[in-house]
């Protein structure tokens, strides 16, 4: 798998020596144009750059207009056309609209699994196969709540068994879509996000899987937390990476980020 750590500006030239690809969040790119700048040069040297919608981080997809003219204006490898949180009919609806809308826009199509019920989301599924030239599937479904097994002991909290229950929901997910018929292993598939970097340990049996993205071994650096070997967070930040977008990191918070993010490889690489 691909993977790719989002940072903050400081330490976006050093990112280069732990990302695979550059991934970018479309609503910095008005408020910090060195942000936007950093993924241009990354295309000239020949990186693959991925563009999201920053649905994420504003809890709706970016203006599809404005998205639009950011495509054709950074020419990214891929971009996620804009989605609508756990409703798979608008979901459906918004990709056949943007794709209508903008119909020559440069770049590979990623477009996302969304909904509430598992029907839902095959359904949205086996539209994206059809349609989108890259499939990505998110960490943190509603659904994924209601399948995942409650984490067995007293010592955790609940947040805890909440981020165990999302990262065992989205590989239920992922085991049903294969025995089920439904999952392409010949389309190229995307993690969004992660709760708990372990996770990624599980998927090396899934042809498909192509890429990733999460924040998570940064965004713990930035706090002060480190990886456990073999394992990395039992917990996970609260904030949000792009929250923490212009932090000058300490000699001792890139350490720490340069660690986590040798130990998340060992992780996906084990």
């Amino acid at each position: 798998m691909l993977v790719s750590h989002e940072s903050p500006i400081s330490m976006l030239d050093e990112s280069r020596n732990y990302n695979d690809y550059d991934y970018a969040l479309v609503h910095l790119f008005e408020k910090y144009p060195e942000y936007y700048n950093f993924f241009k040069v990354s295309l000239t040297l020949g990186r693959e750059v991925l563009l999201d919608n920053s649905i994420f981080e504003l809890g709706e997809a970016f203006d599809s207009k404005k998205f639009a003219e950011y495509v054709e204006e950074l020419k990214p490898t891929y971009y996620v056309v804009p989605d609508v949180l756990e409703d798979s009919a608008a979901t459906i609806s918004s990709f056949h609209k943007f794709c209508l809308n903008y119909p020559d826009l440069p770049g590979l199509k990623i477009g996302v699994v969304q909904g509430t019920t598992y029907q839902e989301i095959v359904d949205c599924y086996k539209y994206m196969n059809e349609n989108a030239d890259y499939i990505a599937i998110s960490f943190d479904y509603s659904w994924y709540q209601g399948v995942a097994s409650l984490v067995a002991g007293s010592r955790y909290s609940y947040k805890q068994q909440m981020l165990h229950r999302q990262y065992k929901g989205r590989r239920r997910l992922i085991k049903m879509l294969t025995e089920d018929g439904v999952w392409n292993y010949n389309k190229p598939h995307h993690l969004l996000g992660c709760s708990l970097a372990c996770e990624f340990k599980d998927y090396k049996w899934i042809k498909g899987i192509r890429s990733l993205d999460t924040s998570n071994p940064v965004v713990a650096g930035i706090v002060g937390e480190r990886y456990l070997k073999g394992i990395g967070l039992v917990d996970k930040p609260s904030v949000l990476l792009a929250d923490l977008i212009k932090v000058e990191a300490t000699a001792e918070q890139r350490a720490d980020i340069l660690y986590n993010t040798s130990e998340f490889k060992k992780l996906i690489l084990d």
